[in-house]
């Protein structure tokens, strides 16, 4: 049999290395990598189904741009302090602004992860508008409030997820709890970026 895809432990694996590379603290994150440990999430999203159908085609177009500066700037610091300087860190379709947008992403999944852990159950719908609330909420305005609340009732159950995933209960509890873990790091990194050079994460 082919070895069967199992997007948790690819995510689980390069978020930890990615946090390897933050919690050492002598080397700056490199685009590329960054960019490939995220488009290994995009995956979960279109699990979730409809709910977050806006989260996925957002997620993965602000990552896809972010492999493609890739190609001409190494690190995301130096990404960052390019936008600085030519004043453009706000502009729709700026590096950094995906990477905000990316960021939120990675922290939506963390929190889900972190809500699931926590819950028993079948049933994602508390655990998906807890990390909606917590994440992506304030940012957004009623329309989309509303369409991702409606679609909360078309969430996939415990089951059907794992199933979609490719993981029993025992491996993805291991996988996810590995993620919350390592992405921690990685996601206050990417807020420092901001907070230091006064640009704040809130827009």
């Amino acid at each position: 049999m082919a070895d069967v895809d199992k997007p948790l432990r690819k995510i689980a694996d390069a978020f930890r290395e990615l946090a390897e590379t933050v919690n050492s603290e002598t080397v700056d994150v490199e685009v590329a990598r960054f960019s490939r440990a995220c488009s290994l999430v995009s995956p979960l999203f279109g699990c979730l189904g409809i709910a977050f159908k806006f989260a996925e085609m957002d997620y993965v177009a602000k990552v896809d741009d972010l492999a493609e500066a890739s190609k001409s700037i190494t690190t995301l610091q130096a990404m960052v302090d390019q936008d600085v300087e030519r004043n453009c860190v706000r502009k729709g379709g700026s590096h950094t602004r995906n990477l905000l947008r990316v960021k939120r992403g990675l922290d939506m999944v963390r929190v889900l992860f972190e809500q699931i852990l926590a819950t028993g159950g079948n049933s994602l719908r508390d655990p998906a508008s807890k990390a909606y609330a917590q994440v992506f909420a304030p940012h957004h305005g009623w329309a989309i409030r509303t369409a991702v609340a409606a679609g909360m009732y078309a969430l996939p159950t415990r089951a059907q997820l794992l199933r979609k995933l490719n993981e029993d209960e025992a491996s993805a509890r291991n996988q996810m709890q590995s993620y919350v873990v390592a992405s921690g790091p990685v996601i206050l990194y990417i807020e420092k970026l901001f907070t230091s050079r006064n640009l704040g994460t809130d827009w």
